[in-house]
């Protein structure tokens, strides 16, 4: 054998290489993400165009959005907690309209939203405006509403007003409201439910949105409570 030959043999240290797993998952959710979000904007214009014909084909289209919705939505929190523990997620503070952004999330979820034959209420002062990142926040009041959609019964209230220095964005429906074991305090820890298939992923990711905002005020949190104005639970968004 040749001194050639024995070169090519790959090394120990190469056979072994560590792969970076959680590199490659990132790289599995953005193109998972993006390949959800042309299905949904698919769906949205199939609807559009082929209204449903009866009540049990628009219950179809309605389960197929709401799980293709809830699915892209824990892909974009995945990526962007994967992004924060990487610290390498880039954060954008700037003054918004708060209405803007209410607005936007309900169109986002329109077809969703008419298919379930949900009422949406909007309180808030049009005038209205905070220093937030909206595509955070965007993303948080996205979750909300599509969680909201499955649980209320048929009626939805949006609501943004200013509370003791903070901006409080609050979500509240005409369900049966949370559950007790997440009503312990302002920042609820929650165990992962096998049996329903909540991760608590969507608490997770807005608890660690809220504290990437912070000021001299102090740092953003969320409630969660019953009873609220509709009957059901109210979940508050706290920005400073």
């Amino acid at each position: 054998m040749d001194s050639s030959s024995e070169n090519k043999t790959p090394s120990p240290d190469h056979d072994q290489m560590p792969i970076d797993f959680s590199f490659v998952l990132a790289s599995s959710v953005h193109d998972m993400k993006n390949s959800l979000g042309m299905l949904l904007n698919t769906v949205a214009a199939m609807v559009e165009s082929s209204p449903p014909k009866d009540e049990e084909q628009a219950k179809f289209f309605s389960t197929l959005e709401y799980e293709a919705a809830r699915i892209n939505g824990e892909l974009v929190q995945l990526l962007s907690l994967y992004r924060m523990d990487e610290r390498t997620l880039v954060v954008v503070i700037d003054e918004h309209h708060v209405v803007d952004i209410i607005e936007e999330q309900i169109a986002r979820n329109d077809t969703l939203l008419r298919s379930r034959n949900i009422q949406i209420q909007i309180e808030c002062d049009p005038d209205l405006s905070w220093y937030f990142d909206n595509e955070l926040i965007g993303g948080v009041l996205n979750n909300l509403l599509v969680n909201c959609a499955r649980y209320c019964r048929s009626r939805l209230l949006v609501s943004a007003a200013e509370d003791n220095g903070f901006l409080c964005i609050a979500v509240a429906d005409d369900g049966q409201g949370y559950p007790e074991a997440m009503l312990l305090g302002p920042l609820p820890q929650t165990a992962v439910s096998f049996s329903s298939g909540n991760t608590r992923l969507g608490l997770l990711f807005a608890r660690k949105v809220l504290e990437l905002h912070k000021s001299r005020k102090g740092q953003g949190y969320m409630t969660i409570a019953n009873n609220g104005p509709l009957g059901g639970g109210v979940l508050k968004l706290y920005l400073p």
